[in-house]
């Protein structure tokens, strides 16, 4: 449980709670909490949990590895399997499924970043970078300060 009122900074406590699960439950090579899911648990700010990540990378504890995760242990240590396909490649895949399959129709909305985030529990730029392929593959586009919408069936390209 967090102390907001006590002399110890939030992400300082978060980093000793995700430290302890470290030591009694996971390995070398297990996912650790991303920071959207830290947020949700302890109901802080991103860049809290960043914080509070920051401080067990520091230590060694973990590493990330940018498009996958978060992991116990060192880099060089790790024995997991890397993603077929990053991350975001796959986020962009479903986009692109949903959008064919008639879900997401040309010149409407497609759900914003923030939904996005929380509906693939993923940081902001892992979404930012499957929006960016999304649009550099023609399937949407953007109109700023309004959001981004499914380009016209004849721009979205051909398999």
């Amino acid at each position: 449980m967090l102390d907001p009122e006590g002399d110890t900074h939030l992400y300082r406590q978060i980093s000793e709670i995700i430290r302890s699960r470290i030591v009694q439950e996971l390995s070398p090579g297990d996912p650790v909490a991303s920071e959207a899911q830290i947020q949700q648990e302890f109901g802080v700010a991103r860049t809290t949990a960043r914080r509070a990540i920051r401080v067990l990378r520091d230590e060694g504890l973990i590493h990330t590895v940018q498009g996958e995760g978060t992991f116990v242990g060192a880099l060089n240590q790790a024995p997991r399997t890397s993603r077929k396909v990053p991350l975001y490649q796959h986020i962009a895949g479903e986009v692109s499924e949903q959008i064919k399959a008639g879900e997401f129709r040309p010149r409407r909305p497609i759900p914003g970043e923030a939904a996005m985030v929380q509906h693939y529990d993923v940081a902001r730029e892992t979404v930012r970078r499957a929006l960016a392929l999304l649009r550099e593959q023609g399937w949407i586009y953007t109109v700023p300060q309004r959001g981004s919408y499914v380009s016209p069936e004849e721009r979205w390209p051909t398999d």
